[in-house]
């Protein structure tokens, strides 16, 4: 961790603050992730995020290149082809989560274990709707 005596930036409250709203979303780490390892098309990027609708990557790609994150390159061709690559900002930022990766790695299990057990625990009414009261 850094200094928590510096000031931030106006509008944040700490760096992980202004991290999170780059990365805000379920799908971008993993995007960013996917770009990492080189340019990427749509196609590739959407079988590789599994799970994501059309609607939201569309969505999560325009805001990760406003953001300054990613560029989209559209190579005027027909049929059309376009591809996505990491700026060196966006390098900057997959650097900085690529110990997020490593623990998600090491502790898949444990992840694993822990989200069944949420997912039991939200399937099991509360006491009090059991007991009626």
């Amino acid at each position: 961790m850094t200094n928590a005596t510096a000031l931030p930036a106006p509008g944040f409250s700490c760096g992980l603050d202004a991290t999170l709203r780059v990365i805000a979303g379920k799908w971008k780490p993993l995007i960013i992730y996917f770009l990492v390892q080189g340019p990427n098309r749509y196609g590739a990027l959407k079988r590789a995020v599994r799970g994501v609708s059309d609607k939201m990557l569309i969505q999560q790609l325009k805001e990760l290149e406003a953001d300054g994150i990613i560029t989209r390159h559209d190579y005027q061709e027909v049929p059309p082809r376009v591809d996505y690559t990491l700026t060196p900002l966006g390098r900057s930022l997959a650097i900085a989560l690529a110990p997020l990766c490593e623990w998600g790695s090491a502790n898949m299990a444990a992840v694993t274990h822990l989200l069944e057990e949420r997912a039991r625990w939200q399937a099991t009414p509360p006491a009090h709707a059991i007991a009626g009261g």
